[in-house]
């Protein structure tokens, strides 16, 4: 189905607020969505899977909110956070729905812009994001879960470098989504990370405004280890194909270096030496089957094999340097196993080798994005001269 033409106005938004035990931020995120859509014809439609009295919060303010206001309460919150926020679109009124989360964590004032960003007729899912010119994820508390949330960004842009290659923060909860150009029924919600499932399961353009992320003002922040575990899990579930076939590689590299330190050492060849041309030859071996079977779909948009091999090459042979003395500082000062240290050092190594061939080695050339967009305009610009003929 195509989507919006370029100035078309719509004809009004759902803000869809899912909410837990939210009842102390239910005024002041009422008032502030009302003043920042006035003028727009709009509704709010609060999913709520509380346990406290946080629908007759929203109840009492209905009554006389200055915007519509419609409330599902859900006794068996399947799904979770996602599980609601989908029920929502399903639920909602216009077909353009905004998704912001109940804490005030994410600026209401936002809400125009993002209209704006939308009714310019070239995206399907505007997403309001912490990481692009003019974000900022200082609401996040403390250095650990900032840390833990950009590394689940790459993590997750690794898995994914195609899908969510105009995406910076596909993990936001903040975003505009035209529910005409998404199938409802083919969306897995596992946890709270919706956006995820919407643009790896779709196919649609997108688009970012910048966002900055705010303090939560009262209750308590719904991020948790367990939360963590499931997304950890709906990210396996919704593709763990690259990362199994490099983690497959990289096995078969370490077989494979093994059996020829071992072959060469049996003919008289010096250890060290020997370490040194195993760990060259696997490092080789390694690109070429990355190349053929791992990211294979990406090597047309990406910069020449020549340029590839020589970043992967070096930063391969940088990783190896600074990974064995991380390894020999481990055993040595903190007295761990020097086998434990070994398999804790590859796993790290793992995940940043996986991460950088994903994000750098295979990263589309500026003038294949370019070109993208410059296709994506003319393609909008004949639509627009049809529509006018008509």
């Amino acid at each position: 189905m195509a989507g919006m033409s370029a100035g078309e106005s719509i004809p009004g938004a759902t803000v869809i607020i899912p909410t837990f035990n939210e009842r102390d931020n239910i005024a002041a995120l009422v008032s502030r969505v009302s003043a920042a859509v006035h003028g727009r014809d709009a509704e709010i439609l609060f999913v709520d899977d509380s346990t406290d009295d946080t629908p007759d919060v929203i109840r009492a303010i209905a009554a006389t909110a200055p915007i519509a206001m419609r409330m599902l309460h859900r006794d068996k919150p399947v799904g979770g956070l996602g599980g609601a926020v989908l029920e929502g679109i399903r639920a909602a009124s216009f077909d353009v729905c905004i998704v912001m989360d109940g804490d005030l964590q994410h600026p209401p004032e936002l809400l125009p812009e993002m209209i704006d960003r939308f009714e310019d007729g070239d995206a399907d899912v505007v997403i309001a994001s912490r990481y692009i010119g003019g974000g900022d994820n200082g609401g996040l508390a403390g250095a650990i879960r900032v840390g833990v949330s950009r590394g689940a960004t790459l993590l997750t842009k690794a898995m994914f470098p195609i899908r969510l290659s105009g995406a910076s923060d596909p993990m936001t909860g903040y975003f505009l989504v035209d529910r005409r150009r998404i199938d409802p029924e083919a969306l897995r919600p596992n946890g709270f990370k919706i956006l995820l499932e919407i643009l790896v399961r779709s196919d649609v353009r997108v688009a970012e405004v910048p966002m900055e992320f705010g303090e939560r003002l009262h209750g308590q922040s719904k991020a948790s280890f367990v939360q963590g575990m499931q997304f950890l899990k709906h990210l396996a579930l919704l593709r763990f194909g690259k990362m199994s076939l490099f983690a497959i590689i990289g096995g078969v590299g370490a077989l494979a270096n093994l059996v020829i330190m071992w072959a060469l050492t049996h003919l008289g060849v010096e250890y060290v030496w020997a370490a040194i041309i195993a760990a060259e030859v696997t490092i080789v071996g390694n690109f070429i089957l990355q190349e053929r079977y791992v990211f294979n779909d990406m090597r047309g948009d990406a910069s020449a094999i020549g340029v590839r091999f020589a970043q992967s090459f070096t930063f391969n042979n940088v990783e190896a340097a600074v990974r064995i003395p991380v390894l020999a500082l481990m055993v040595e000062t903190w007295h761990i196993s020097s086998i434990l240290a070994a398999a804790i050092t590859l796993i790290a190594a793992f995940f940043v080798r996986f991460l950088f061939h994903s994000l750098v080695v295979y990263a589309p050339r500026r003038s294949v994005r370019q070109a993208r967009k410059s296709e994506e305009r003319q393609r909008l610009r004949l639509e627009a001269e049809a529509a006018a003929a008509e």
